[in-house]
């Protein structure tokens, strides 16, 4: 008797890696090993680029309300404290919009935090 090797399901496992692969450069999207390196080292840069990317946000918006804050007069650590005695409960994500988009509605807030 023949030997049976369960043809449609490592086809479908290697089809399955191949469309992962799909649009990776040379023979990485063609050889099912080089494929299969490719995808596992791709899928451990989403895993940690996903974890990254909200420290990535965090930096950019510290960033420009630091900025922001300087042309008030003010530096980012003083103000988000002063924000916080005021009882000012706004993120640093909406805030930096603010400081991006509505500059008055920005310096409003600055100078809340500053009577504080």
């Amino acid at each position: 008797m023949p030997r049976a090797r369960n043809n449609p399901a490592s086809r479908r496992r290697r089809k399955k890696v191949l469309k992962a692969a799909k649009g990776f450069y040379g023979r990485r999207k063609d050889l099912i090993t080089t494929a299969k390196d490719a995808v596992l080292r791709a899928n451990c840069f989403a895993y940690r680029d996903r974890r990254r990317r909200k420290r990535d946000f965090r930096r950019l918006w510290i960033t420009r309300i630091s900025a922001a804050a300087k042309l008030e007069g003010i530096s980012y650590s003083r103000l988000m404290h002063q924000l916080k005695e005021a009882g000012v409960e706004i993120d640093r994500k909406m805030l930096a919009d603010l400081a991006v988009q509505d500059a008055t509605a920005f310096s409003k807030l600055v100078a809340l935090a500053k009577s504080q």
